[in-house]
């Protein structure tokens, strides 16, 4: 019989892949570790917006660095 903490891990992991499937439609390019910590920062207090933000300059930043090697 399932425990209480095996529900949550499994209500867990149904999350991430509903969240992986609506992130391949939206082409986000996240992959499940990704998203998970995106949940897990959001869960503890992080401004969904800014973390977008920072999403997006750091994929920016690299797409620059890549173009230049």
């Amino acid at each position: 019989m399932p425990t209480d903490a095996d529900n949550k891990r499994q209500a867990a992991r149904d999350v991430i892949d509903i969240l992986e499937d609506i992130s391949k439609i939206l082409n986000t390019n996240l992959n499940r570790t990704e998203l998970s910590l995106c949940v897990s920062l959001i869960e503890n207090g992080v401004n969904p917006d800014a973390l977008a933000a920072v999403i997006k300059d750091l994929r920016k930043e690299a797409a620059t660095v890549n173009r230049g090697q």
